[in-house]
């Protein structure tokens, strides 16, 4: 009975050995195989990551649209401030001002108004084009 024993102990010994020789053997395989995964993981986080390189690309687009929004609310500020300067000191400015919204006129002169245009209508939806039907 002992020799039956140690029979299946000396093969899994043997078997294990064998696998540990195998992983000595293959070592540098592997890590070459866990680095590798490791750099396509950092890879992957670099670019699309919370501050990674789609993020910023997209950040930058905004950035710039804000930038040329800035620029024309700039020159409308500008434009208003010239604007009230002239409305300040300027007696022409004034009147036209005053013609253009309080449709005031000179004695002997005419004003003709026009009816401001109807506001566009908007495409109804099917759901409500089904209802008038």
């Amino acid at each position: 009975m002992r020799r039956r024993k140690r029979k299946p102990l000396q093969a899994a010994i043997e078997g294990a050995r064998q696998s540990g020789d195998w992983l000595y053997r293959s070592r540098r395989k592997l890590a070459t195989a866990g680095v590798a995964l490791l750099a396509c993981l950092l890879a992957a986080h670099v670019a699309a990551g919370p501050n990674g390189l789609f993020p910023y690309q997209q950040k930058r687009a905004e950035y710039r649209k804000l930038e040329k929004e800035f620029d024309q609310l700039q020159i409308e500020n500008e434009r208003l401030a010239k604007q009230i300067e002239s409305l300040k000191s300027d007696p022409q400015a004034i009147e036209k001002e005053a013609r253009e919204q309080l449709r005031y006129a000179r004695p002997g002169e005419v004003v003709y108004t026009l009816p401001n245009p109807p506001p566009p209508q908007k495409a109804a939806s099917p759901a409500v084009a089904e209802k008038k039907q």
